[in-house]
């Protein structure tokens, strides 16, 4: 065995050039692997993080009732008393904020934005108090301030939208909606902060006003449409969740359902999924890459070496040794070009990990379902490092059979024949 393995060897290099070409396929075919599968993996956590943070919380409370109508925005199914189920959620140390969404329309006056015109909008009701302790926008400020409990006329808006319909801090507009019972109500309000979100999907669209201010023109008597719930990072959301319907069930509310952010975030989730098996097509076609190279490479090195292979075979060497041998070369041909791809992938993903990739030209006006607003980054898998590795090794070895085993199938002396 030890004979078959440094025969193996010496044939690499007695074949610089062609070892040299092959495990450089194989390595910018690895790189480019290791390179996508670091930023696919780091835009999906940074979008779990940017949907949690500024979009659906780890956790959020409806009305049974409510769940079936929640694309509508229903006011007549809210959170009649969620003053009680705060209560009951503080007891279980959860952290958690009550919130209104409802729709709008949003008019424009000519005085402050040139022209009249209107347009829908979804807005936020917010208590400025708890919110932030569950979101995170209080570290998006970019211009103007945060609202204040109890704020009559001020609103915030995200950048985005503020760009897009060219409003500044201090401009007016005017809210027309429907309360809670019908009615229509309008509502005159000043911009006084300007958000920009890591978000995407909330900077487009993102309108927060406060709650008691909302409560007062919506009609809501002091409920809310939703409760939103912050967890630790590491928290196990679907047992979370079951404990929080068991703390809403022992105090008399078993009205209320609990959804953790996987349910409220199933778009995101089919995106996430879809990566996966990008990642598992691009994996294939490195695969391919490889397989073609090495096979390419075997098949010339056999044909080259026909009578070296009957001379070796007259001399008493079994067919099996002679099989090995040739696998073990094309395995060191996949270990060089193994190394180098992972060692050309870390060094390429240190500046995508740290330094990433400034997409916001196509993120701007495209929705791409990600929750990322322009730096694509990238993310260390070790996981993902070891089977490119093992996978080149294993590939190379594996594809090499099948020009060795049609080698083989010639005799002693046709193969001593051979020009």
């Amino acid at each position: 065995m030890k004979f078959i393995f440094t025969l193996a060897m010496k044939n690499l290099t007695r074949y610089k050039r062609r070892t040299a070409i092959t495990a450089t396929a194989i390595a910018l075919g690895l790189m480019m692997y290791l390179v996508v599968d670091s930023l696919l993996m780091g835009i999906e956590q940074e979008s779990e993080r940017n949907l949690i943070w500024y979009e659906t919380s780890s956790v959020r409370i409806h009305q049974k009732e409510y769940w079936p109508d929640r694309l509508l925005f229903p006011l007549e199914t809210g959170i009649s008393n969620p003053e009680k189920a705060m209560e009951a959620l503080k007891k279980g140390g959860y952290t958690a904020t009550g919130r209104t969404m409802f729709k709008a329309d949003m008019i424009l006056s000519s005085d402050d934005f040139g022209e009249e015109g209107n347009l829908p909008a979804l807005v936020t009701a917010i208590d400025p108090e708890t919110d932030n302790q569950v979101f995170h926008f209080e570290e998006t400020l970019a211009e103007g301030r945060l609202l204040t409990k109890g704020e009559k006329d001020g609103m915030l808006m995200g950048s985005w939208l503020a760009e897009d319909i060219g409003a500044k801090v201090g401009y007016w507009v005017t809210l027309v909606t429907r309360g809670n019972g019908g009615f229509f109500e309008a509502v005159d309000l000043q911009i006084v902060g300007i958000l920009n979100c890591p978000n995407p999907n909330v900077n487009r669209t993102l309108i927060m006003v406060d709650k008691e201010n909302a409560d007062a023109f919506l009609g809501m008597e002091g409920s809310v449409t939703e409760i939103d719930i912050r967890l630790p990072s590491r928290a196990n959301v679907e047992t979370e969740v079951t404990k929080i319907q068991a703390s809403l069930a022992s105090a008399g509310l078993g009205d209320l359902e609990a959804q953790s952010w996987r349910v409220l975030a199933k778009d995101f989730l089919a995106i996430a999924e879809a990566k996966r098996g990008g990642s598992g097509i691009i994996l294939f076609l490195v695969f391919i890459i490889a397989a073609v190279g090495i096979s390419n490479t075997m098949l010339m090195a056999m044909y080259e070496r026909t009578r070296e292979l009957g001379m070796m075979r007259a001399l008493g060497m079994k067919d099996n040794d002679i099989r090995l041998s040739f696998i073990f070369e094309a395995g060191g041909i996949g270990l060089v070009g193994s190394l180098m791809g992972i060692i050309l992938g870390a060094l390429l993903n240190i500046f995508i990990a740290n330094v990433g990739i400034n997409m916001g030209f196509l993120l701007r006006d495209i929705d791409m379902g990600y929750r990322i607003q322009s730096i694509m980054r990238g993310t260390w898998s070790i996981r993902s490092f070891v089977i490119t590795f093992i996978s080149g090794i294993a590939l190379s070895m594996l594809v090499s059979i099948v020009p060795i085993r049609r080698a083989l199938k010639m005799d002693i002396p046709s193969c001593l024949r051979h020009q």
